[in-house]
């Protein structure tokens, strides 16, 4: 016996103001993993990426077209463009809290960069320090490579050691060796990055 999704959905004939509603919340999830699906593509998550692409082309199929085949008037279609509006939103929100990726952290300082590569150390982040020259003055340009859910802390600690730093973070795609900080105990802070 085969599975029908218009059986699934034949209730909507008999509470028709439920249609609105479904609509609504099955573009929220729909948009939302699309949202998330982009952003670990634009990360090179190859495993994720096609994971999370095959839920929302199952929803697609399977909800959000049988819906569709029976919305007909302006409150469906005002449900569609807030859920799709509301999806985008609340992939974003997700993907800011889970905080996954790397983040390359590049500080401007006019103040000594050994001293803030010394700092960084201290608290289990491996960094580097070149020489520039900025458009008013000599300046130290500290590098660090750190895990998107430590940018806080890092960036806590750059800002503590000299207010009037500039600086920058890109997302890095890949990693390999370096010094990161352990998660867990203190101990054993120090270890090879992948």
């Amino acid at each position: 016996m085969f599975f029908s999704t218009s059986n699934m959905f034949s209730f909507l004939d008999v509470y028709p103001w439920l249609l609105p509603v479904i609509i609504f919340f099955a573009r929220i999830l729909d948009v939302t993993l699309g949202t998330l699906r982009i952003i670990f593509v634009s990360k090179g998550e190859k495993y994720i990426a096609p994971l999370i692409g095959f839920f929302e082309v199952l929803i697609w199929i399977v909800v959000i077209s049988q819906i569709f085949s029976r919305a007909n008037g302006m409150v469906a279609y005002l449900s569609y463009a807030a859920g799709y509006a509301t999806g985008n939103f609340v992939g974003i929100f997700i993907e800011q809290k889970i905080a996954f990726g790397v983040l390359l952290i590049r500080a401007f300082t006019r103040k000594s960069g050994g001293e803030l590569v010394a700092l960084l150390n201290s608290e289990g982040y491996g960094a580097t320090t070149v020489k520039g020259e900025g458009a008013k003055d000599r300046i130290d340009i500290v590098e660090t490579v750190v895990e998107r859910s430590e940018m806080k802390k890092v960036e806590r600690i750059i800002t503590g050691y000299d207010p009037g730093v500039f600086y920058v973070a890109e997302d890095v795609r890949s990693k390999q060796r370096g010094i990161f900080p352990r998660p867990g105990l203190s101990l054993f802070r120090w270890r090879p990055g992948k």
